[in-house]
């Protein structure tokens, strides 16, 4: 619950943080549906009644739902820290750290999001398709790029906003 105390933004911020808090909810929902599939295909199975491509859902599922969380991750400041090391200095050198943080979450979110963007182009041009359901594997690159532009929207506010802690000292 501490991350949601981190939200309210107004403007375009609040906005951002809107649809990055949505497309984390919709990424929860996805997950549940991956339970759903996987307590089905273990009950089918036990009965006899096997759920074809059961692990191909599950392995698109759970990717397109951890990426689906990054960006509220970055917006929320809810991202793995390593405290321990920075609990005892000056809250300008955290405003630093974080400012660097944002940075790089930033220049990680373009990097990611070219290489997927190229990735998913390879995928599509070749007409890779899943072995069972023989879906087109490039559809679901298309949540991911999604999830990946809304990282480098979170982490460009939570550039902004650390810059101005690092300011204001």
């Amino acid at each position: 619950m501490a991350a949601f105390q981190k939200l309210g933004r107004t403007g375009f911020a609040g906005a951002a943080e809107k649809i990055i808090v949505s497309w984390a909810l919709l990424g929860g929902l996805v997950l549940l549906g991956v339970v759903g599939v996987n307590i089905y295909s273990v009950i089918g199975n036990m009965l006899g009644a096997p759920f074809p491509g059961d692990i191909e859902l599950t392995q698109m599922g759970v990717v397109v739902a951890i990426f689906s969380f990054l960006p509220f991750c970055q917006i929320t400041d809810s991202n793995v820290t390593a405290d321990i090391f920075t609990s005892k200095v000056r809250p300008r050198t955290q405003a630093f750290l974080a400012l660097l943080a944002s940075l790089i979450a930033f220049g990680f979110a373009l990097l990611l999001l070219w290489r997927m963007y190229n990735g998913m182009s390879d995928q599509r041009e070749y007409e890779y398709t899943t072995t069972i359901l023989q879906m087109p594997i490039w559809f679901s690159y298309l949540p991911v790029l999604f999830s990946l532009a809304l990282l480098a929207l979170a982490s460009l506010i939570t550039l902004k906003e650390n810059s101005q802690h690092v300011i204001e000292g």
